[in-house]
This record gives structure tokens, sequence and C-alpha cells, in this order.
């Protein structure tokens, strides 16, 4: 059953050290049978062996003097087979020949014989969990088990000191009972073939499993810190909970244990000579120490029965050896010092998982095995610890980066750690000492000598341009995440500004430019030089520009701009850079440009915007516009000085300014609103003279033609002559006069339409719109507009008789003939009527204008004698109403005060109610005694036009 193919993994890590063994001074002991270890309440360690000769022995731990004898008792001359503490009333219970005794655990007398039983084999002590806190008699009485061949007894143990049976329990233990575990109600029995679960609490007993193989004895073991008991299958350690079921994975040590033990969270086993430690959860082997005795002698090992001892005791033969757990602190620098960091933080995490170490521990770890990995040039793997680590301040690498003494050298924290690591050198001095090391350890394992350098780089040893981008680029990744942390001000500042330092040493220029653009803390008088001595201008604008220096941000730009123009201005040539080269301009330029005018969009300073404002403008017409007209700054450019500024050749610009006055800005200045309608019309003029040369090119090479079009093309999206035209049907600011001074000559004939209808020109507007421009709707709807019968006598007038030679409009006057006939008088149109029109055209027009005269002359007859109806009913109703009489006796009464009217004056309204004269005055003539005011709510009655 044994498993003899077991290999335990290279132990790790040393979790036990020989603490202290018997004073030399002792006489020689008899070979040892059993052993138990106590601490009292006055921190002093005891531990009783138990010998072959039937001796109890006491002795005492110290630190200094090893084990000392304090006492020594013979029980009855036969082996004592165990022995148990019971601290809490401060008694021994020793088993020895099938028999039970009872000892002071101080004086180790008087040997008190418990003669109710007989024939023992097993005593097993009562142990409780912190879950059965309110189990009674736990503090005051002791309680244990023991085995008597075949038959299960349960104990209490009164204050006299006699020995009380709770149960006896005979079972199917017929193969008689080899061990004993008694947690809370739950009693675990080991037989030969099977393990057995007895519950105090009910009585009912059963097997937990059986034995595969009876020749192998069964072994048990109280782990008493998670309240669990490991049965052992040969060499396999199976841990059950209280119930009997399995918890957890199953321990496998190399060979089957003689005895057991319990350390934190280690078990420790014995057997041939050897003492190993496995790790109760992860089952991992962790420790093996060589116990050095009498050669075949049988080993005894006991722990502090707690499971939270610090102490383990070993005795062979005639030794006894105190074992004592390595402090976890010494247990990591001693890894860290093997270079072995991931069982280093493997042991921090299980530390802290067990509470016996803090979150902030684990994050010193992790700094601490950061800087080693550091200085063994393992930069990715020592920047990972680094970003695990909470509680690593970014200023603890600055001396890495730039050179002591600097800005920050009173930021970087003292803190040396375990002091296993170098002090802080510049990344090229760890490079160059690594690289020496090296180059040494090379020569040593030529020599037959083994380091601590890596196989990897002995085998492959870096360069170290290689190793110094390594360094740079992890440095960089750290910095670039503790910039999300929560640093004080100086502490950002450094991290920022040596981040721009580790991004110009890789030349990584997007990043610069990102983080300078970017909401920084960069120290600019740092950066400064650096940036302009290595040529990165843009990312010395943008932080120019971060940090609110506009006017050296846009310096930078101006002069980038310049540059880049004339560079691209000489790589461009042949016919493939025609349009690049005509438009002068590159991606690289026009992102100056825009940095430049993002800068200047939100400036309120206006000398800095009118001084940057033309070489924008001669880049980028439409940035310019829009440092103009930004509603990002908080102050208005004075438009004066903003207009003065201006290119006069760049008109595009002034435009979209102006328009931007007026329409955005609810400007009423008349001359912006003059100056903007010339800059138009000049436009317009423009427009048109290109288009007629266009059409008829004369002689003009099409190529700049071309070239012209690309060079003036305008800044808006509609067609000038549209804006224009509504802008000055729009606006009434503007100095029509002027304006029309400008296209007199021209053929902008609907703009010169609307400028004589602004000043009142009426015939001359009819005759652009109905001669010039041939519009009949739009004429007509002038004379809508005017209102006056003599408009449309004067249109139909132009039609007939057009001026210049033109042939008369028969077909427009018909029009307007059908269309506004009757606001024309048709005697005068007769009249007006050309002898050469031709009359089918104007006769069913002109007897329908009459019919319709006719009509009109009727309908007025109608509607004149219905109005004298309706005069003539309403004054007979009135008259009819005044006339009423109203009979009044001696029982009428005010409707208002409710007094006898008799002979008093009397007021009758039209709603048929009757008040006195008194109330009359009071009330008024229009508002009755109803409410009912007759000014606003009239009353109507019937009439004789309406009855009849």
């Amino acid at each position: 059953m044994a498993n003899s193919k077991f290999k335990p993994k290279s132990h790790s890590r040393n979790v036990l050290q020989l603490f202290a063994g018997l004073n030399p001074s002792i006489p020689h002991l008899p070979p040892i049978r059993s052993i138990a270890i106590t601490s009292d309440s006055d921190s002093q360690t005891l531990v009783f062996v138990g010998t072959l000769s039937g001796d109890v022995i006491s002795l005492s731990l110290n630190p200094n003097s090893g084990l000392s004898l304090l006492l020594r008792v013979n029980i009855i001359g036969k082996p004592v087979t165990s022995i148990h503490v019971i601290s809490h009333i401060k008694k021994l219970i020793v088993l020895s020949d099938g028999f039970i005794y009872l000892l002071d655990l101080n004086s180790l007398e008087p040997v008190r014989k418990l003669s109710l039983l007989k024939n023992v084999n097993v005593v097993s002590k009562r142990f409780f969990s912190s879950l059965n806190n309110g189990i009674k008699g736990k503090e005051d009485g002791c309680f244990f088990a023991v085995a008597v061949g075949k038959k299960l007894v349960l104990l209490e143990l009164v204050l006299s000191g006699s020995p009380v049976i709770l149960k006896e329990v005979q079972g199917d233990f017929t193969d008689g009972i080899m061990c004993l575990s008694w947690v809370d109600d739950s009693v675990f029995v080991g037989t030969r073939t099977a393990y057995y679960l007895y519950s105090y609490a009910s009585g009912q007993c059963g097997v937990i499993f059986s034995l595969p193989d009876p020749s192998v004895l069964p072994r048990m073991k109280l782990l008493a810190k998670e309240c669990k008991v490991m049965l052992m299958v040969d060499n396999v350690g199976v841990i059950v909970d209280s119930e009997g079921q399995p918890v957890g994975g199953s321990l496998v040590f190399s060979e089957a244990p003689e005895t057991m033990a319990e350390i934190g969270v280690y078990v420790v086993v014995v057997r041939s000579g050897k003492l190993e430690l496995y790790h109760k959860k992860s089952g991992n082997y962790v420790q093996r120490v060589q116990i050095v005795g009498e050669v075949g002698s049988p080993c005894v090992v006991a722990d502090e029965e707690d499971g939270r001892g610090k102490l383990v005791v070993v005795a062979t033969g005639s030794k006894v050896m105190c074992y004592r757990k390595v402090p976890s602190e010494e247990q990591i620098k001693d890894l860290l010092r093997k270079k072995n960091f991931r069982e280093a933080i493997s042991l921090v995490e299980e530390l802290q998982n067990e509470g016996e170490m803090t979150r902030e521990t684990l994050s010193f770890v992790h700094a601490q095995v950061g800087f080693l990995l550091l200085f063994d040039l393992r930069f990715e793997e020592a920047v990972d610890h680094f970003l695990l680590s909470e509680t690593m301040e970014p200023s603890e690498l600055f001396p890495f980066i730039m050179r002591d003494p600097n800005r920050w050298s009173l930021l970087v924290p003292r803190n040396r750690y375990w002091g296993l690591h170098p002090p802080p050198l510049l990344l090229e001095k760890v490079v160059d000492d690594g690289l020496t090391g090296i180059q040494r350890a090379i020569f040593l394992k030529k020599a037959g000598v083994e380091t601590a350098v890596d196989d990897e780089f002995l085998q492959n040893p870096p360069s170290r341009a290689d190793l110094l981008e390594s360094a740079i680029k992890n440095m960089t990744r750290y910095l670039e995440a503790s910039r999300h942390k929560d640093l004080a001000p100086s502490v950002r500042e450094g991290v920022d500004t040596l981040l721009m330092y580790l991004y110009r040493a890789l030349n990584r220029v997007d990043d610069m430019e990102r983080l300078a653009s970017s909401d920084n803390s960069c120290v600019v008088e740092e950066l400064e030089s650096l940036l302009s001595e290595s040529g990165h201008l843009r990312a010395l604008a943008f932080l120019y520009a971060s940090k609110g220096m506009s006017s050296k941000s846009l310096s930078i730009w101006r002069v980038l701009a310049r540059n880049y123009s004339s560079s691209y201005l000489n790589d461009s040539h042949g016919a493939n850079h025609l349009q690049d080269t005509i438009n002068g301009i590159s991606s690289d330029q026009e992102t100056a440009v825009m940095e430049a005018s993002k800068i200047l969009e939100s400036s309120s300073d206006q000398e800095l915007v009118l001084q940057h404002l033309g070489w924008i403008a001669d880049i980028n017409q439409l940035l310019a516009v829009q440092v103009l007209v930004s509603e990002k700054r908080t102050d208005l450019l004075p438009p004066d000085e903003v207009i003065a500024a201006i290119d006069p050749r760049k008109v595009d610009i002034l435009l979209r300014y102006l328009q931007w006055l007026i329409e955005d800005q609810d400007s009423g200045d008349t001359q912006f609103h003059t100056t903007f309608a010339l800059l138009l019309s000049k436009s317009a003029l423009d427009a048109i003279e290109k288009e007629h040369v266009t059409q008829n090119p004369g002689g003009v090479n099409q190529k700049e033609i071309n070239i012209s079009d690309r060079g003036n093309n305008s800044i808006f999206d509609t067609h000038v002559r549209e804006r224009l035209q509504f802008f000055l049907q729009s606006s009434d600011l503007y100095d029509p006069e002027e304006v029309l001074d400008l296209v007199e000559g021209s053929k902008l004939w609907l703009e010169k339409a609307i400028l004589y209808r602004k000043l009142g020109q009426e015939t001359l507007v009819l005759q652009i719109l109905a001669l010039k421009l041939e519009d009949c709707e739009a004429a007509e709807q002038y004379c809508a507009e005017i209102g006056r019968p003599d408009a449309y006598m004067q249109l139909l007038e132009m039609y007939l008789e057009p001026m210049n030679g033109k042939e008369p409009m028969f077909k427009a006057a018909v029009r307007l003939l059908h269309n506004h006939g009757e606001m024309l008088d048709p005697l005068q149109v007769l009249e007006r009527l050309s002898p050469d029109m031709p009359l089918q055209l104007a006769s069913e027009t002109i007897l329908r204008m009459l019919r319709a005269r006719l009509h009109h002359h009727r309908q007025g007859q109608i509607v004149h004698n219905l109005s004298r109806a309706l005069d003539i009913d309403a004054n007979l109703a009135r008259f009819e109403e005044r006339s009423r009489h109203v009979l009044i006796n001696d029982e009428s009464v005010c409707d208002s005060c409710h007094a006898r009217l008799g002979t008093k004056l009397f007021a009758m309204y039209p709603d048929d109610t009757i008040v006195c004269y008194k109330c009359f005055r009071r009330q008024g003539e229009s508002t009755s005694v109803s409410g009912r005011d007759f000014k606003k709510d009239t009353l109507y009655k019937p009439g004789w036009l309406v009855t009849r």
C-alpha cells in the first residue's frame, strides 16, 4: 500500500529550526516512550517525558540553557504509553500497563491510580471547538475517552479526582480499538479494519470508511486549529470534519508516518529518523529535517494541543529536541536571499489568508521583490511587483531616473526595506553593474563555482542597449500607472516630468505630445531646455499651452508652420504635386495652424490674437474665422480693431466676421451693415466677371483659370448672390445709395430692384421686375404690396408700351388683367389698350372684367340696403323698448333692496328687473341687479326684420 514512487518536491524554505536540546548536565535518560508539551500562564514551557522504565520526567525549556530537569517520578516500573496534559485543572493523565494514573502538573505527586479502569490501551482527551462554547462542564470538568479492549468508555473526571463513567459503548469494535479522538460530541474510533464515528449526543455509531489492508495500523491526528481529524490510510491522510465527512484534499506523505503533530498550518510527520513538514491545505511538501538520534530507536513527537503553538518536541531514544517555528518574516527573508521570489510571495499570501499578516505587509514584500528583481536586471517582473504594491511611493523610483540632487530628492523616502538590495542608482549604473556581475558569474561558472545569476543571462548575455531600453520602457509603464493614483502635488509633478524624460529617451514622440497636451503636472523649467535641444518643439508647444503660456506656445507653432511650409514646397515637385504646391499646405502645417487656433479661440488677449491672426489666415482662412468668432473667450474682441487688422485682400474672412457681428451678435452698427453689403456686392460682381471669362475664354489659359478658381474659393457654403440678396432684403441699417452706386452699371438687376425698393423708387422697381427680369409674379406681388390701383395700371402700361424698342408684352398684360382686373378701371384699361393688341387675347378678359365690375356694383347696393334695414330695425326696437308700460301696485318691491315702491321713482332694466331710484343710482344704468353688464353682455331681442 505504501507509495514507493512518491517523490516530494525539493523543499523551498525552513519553517522549523532546532531550538533547544537536553542540557548536558542532565543524567542520561532511559529510552523514551511518550512525550507531551504545555505552556503555563507564566509563559513557562514544560515538557513531560514518559520512559520505558516507567519514569515520568518534567523538563523546563529555557532558550539559553535548553531543557533542564525539574522533576522525576517512577510510576510502577512499566513503560509509560501516553501522557496527556489537562492544563485547566493542572493535572497529567498517564497511561501505563493498562492503568490510568493521575499526577499533579507541577509536582508530579501524588500518583493516583484510577482503579476503576483496567486493561486500557488508548486514552484521548476531549477537545472542544470554539463553536461549542455552551457545552456544560467544558471549563470545570475533564472529559476523556478510553479504549478497554473492544469497549469504548467515555468518562468525566470530577474536581475531586474521581472518574465518572458517562457511557460504555460495545459497538462493533471486534478487532480492538487502536486509536481514539474525541471532538465536541463526535468520537472517532480506529480499528484494524475500519474507522468509526460515535455520536455522544445521539448514541449512534457508524463506519466512516473501511481500511483496505488490515496489516497496516490505523493512526489518527487531531488537527485542533481547524477542529478536524486526519485519518491515515498507509501514507495518505484523509481529513474529515466532526461529522466524519471528508473536507479539502488528502495529504500524501512520502511513506507511512510513525507519529504526527500539528504546528500552525503545517502537519509534522516523523518516520525513519526524518521529520517532514507538509502544508495542510495545499498538501505541498515544505521541509525535511534529519533527526540525529540512536539508530533504530522509535521517534515520538508532541505539539501544543491548541494548534496555535510555535513548538514541536521530538524524542528518539534518550534524546529530546525542541524545534521552533521560524518567524514568518525570517522565512520570507530567507526565500528572498535565495531568490525564490515566487515562493516568497506565495508564503505572504498564504499568511495573509491565515490572518497572520496584513495587506500592507504583502505590499511591502511586493516592493522588496521588485527592487531585488530590478537589480537582477529583470525589469519587467520588477515593475509587475511594483504595481502590485499598494504602499510603494512612485518617488522611490525617482533616483533611478534622475541624478541626485534634484528638485524631488527630498521626496524620496529613506526606506531600505530589509536591506536585501543596494541603494538606488541611476538605471545606467544598475545596468552596468548588472552586466559586470554577469561577466563575473560566467567566469566563475567556467571555474566550476555556482552563482546566483540567472542561467538565462549566463547562456545568452544581453546587450547594454537592450537592457537599458527594457529598463526605461518598464519604468515608463510604472509611471504611467502611477498617474492614475491619488498622489501629492509635488510627487505628481515628479511623475509627469520624469515620464517626459523617459519618453524622450525612447523617442516616443506621440506619447510626449499626448502627455504635454493633456492635463499634466510637468514642471516646465525642467523640460524647456531638454525638449528644445532635442528638437521636440511640438511637445514643448503643447506643454506651454497646457500651462497657460500661450504666447510661447504660439511662437513655436508659428515657427513650425513656416518651417513646414518651406520644407514642403521644396519637397513638392512634378505633376502629381500640382494641387499641393498650389495650396502650399502640408498636413504638419495644418496641424500647427489648428493647434494655434485652439489657443487663440479661448484667448481674450486682443494683442495676442491679432498678432497671430495674419499667418493663420495665410494658411487656413476658415480657422482664422473660427478664431475671430469663437464663443470660448470671455471678452469680445473690439470689432473696429479686428476689422482694421484683417488683410483687405482676404475678403472672405472679413465677410464672415461681419456676418457673425450682424447675425450672431445682433450688431446694429450701420457702418458694419454697409461694409458687409458693399463687400458682398463686390464679391458678386467678381463672381459674374469670372463666370463671363469662363464662358468666353478669349485666349485665356484654362489652367490659369482653374488655378485662379482654386485660389479664390469662398469659405461660404451658399452662393454669394443669394447671400447678398437675402441681406439686402432683411437689413434696414445699410446705406442703399452707397451700395447702389457700386452696382449701378452692373447686371445685378434683382439686387438693384431691392435697393430701389429701399429708396422708394417704385417705377424703377417695376421696370426691373417686369422688363429686365420679366418676372410677372414678382411684379404683381410688388403692386399688391403697394396696394394702390394706379400701380397695377402703371404695370399694365409697361407691359403694353415697353421702352428701348422692346416688343409689347401682351401675354403679361393679359395675365395681369386676369389676376387683378378688379383693381383696374375698365375705361382706363380700354384707353390704354394698344390698337395692335389681338382682340382674341383680350376680349374674354375684358368681358369678364366688365361683368365683375357690374357684379361688384350690384353687390354693393345689396349690402347698402341691408345695412339701412338693420339700422331702421334697431331704431324701431329701441323705440318699442322705451315705449313699454309697466304696471306697479302696492305689492311691487325693488328687486335690489326689496323696499315697497309705492309712489317712488323707479327704473326698469332691459332684462325686466325693477329697482327703486336710489338703487338705480347705486347700480348704474349699465349693470342690472342680476349682475349682468349690458355693455359687455349685450341683450338681443328680435325685431321686425327677423320676425317678419
